[in-house]
């Protein structure tokens, strides 16, 4: 992961996320979307607000959407120019007082326990060592409160850029960004996480699969962990994504 720096020609993402067509899109997570509006009802208007982190926030993607659901939200990414976009965004939607930007390396963050309603690592842990990630993880589950939910995504080694089987034998295009990326999960790494005892997590959604993106840059493929998880012990109304057998409008 690069370092925080004033210098733009050090900051890896800066041409990304200066283009008029921000790279990853407008988009939130299509997971994270699902989560949000299934438990609307949680998040009472006449309440305090909570609060949410969003770690390798980027262009904000996932942080306006959480903001826009409610949350206040700290986003917290190296990338300089990622932030002044999502800074960008948050006050042409009127939500600049929701969100609060970090600029800083996920691995120097003091995290306060028990204090985040929803913690959100987007393809972050996969651009840290792997000898780090484990202690950015424990920090990240130790976040939530006792009605918690996280959410992250990792490249994993079926990522036609990654160094391991079978993504080195792939055949299909690269991301123009695939250098940023050098920790690439193993088959069920990140659910293994998330079943130890230690990280006090249910898992409500897990999934490795192939995707392509089309988002930035020429299209390409990815291989992908994605993980939704709540705190142990908290059962929200969570139908899946897409939801089964959804209730009828008219019922």
């Amino acid at each position: 992961m690069n370092r925080v720096t004033d210098d733009p020609s050090n900051d890896f993402f800066f041409e990304a996320y200066d283009r008029e067509n921000i790279a990853y899109g407008l988009q939130p997570s299509p997971e994270l979307a699902a989560y949000l509006k299934q438990t609307a009802a949680l998040r009472s208007p006449s309440a305090a607000r909570p609060k949410a982190l969003d770690l390798g926030a980027g262009a904000g993607r996932d942080t306006l959407a959480l903001a826009a659901a409610g949350y206040d939200v700290t986003s917290v990414d190296v990338s300089e120019r990622g932030l002044d976009r999502i800074r960008e965004r948050a006050e042409q939607a009127n939500l600049s007082e929701r969100i609060r930007t970090v600029v800083r390396d996920v691995r120097e963050l003091d995290i306060e326990p028990a204090s985040y309603s929803a913690v959100i690592a987007t393809t972050v842990l996969d651009h840290i060592p792997a000898s780090d990630a484990p202690a950015v993880w424990k920090k990240m589950c130790d976040a939530l409160t006792t009605h918690g939910m996280l959410y992250t995504q990792v490249h994993t080694t079926e990522d036609p850029g990654s160094d391991q089987s079978p993504g080195r034998e792939s055949d299909q295009p690269i991301s123009e960004t695939a250098d940023a990326v050098i920790n690439y999960f193993r088959p069920n790494q990140l659910v293994g996480w998330a079943c130890h005892t230690d990280s006090r997590l249910r898992v409500l959604r897990y999934e490795e699969r192939l995707e392509w993106d089309t988002t930035h840059g020429a299209p390409h493929q990815h291989g992908k962990a994605v993980l939704l998880a709540v705190h142990q012990g908290f059962h929200p109304d969570w139908f899946g994504q897409p939801a089964a057998f959804p209730r009828s409008d008219n019922s």
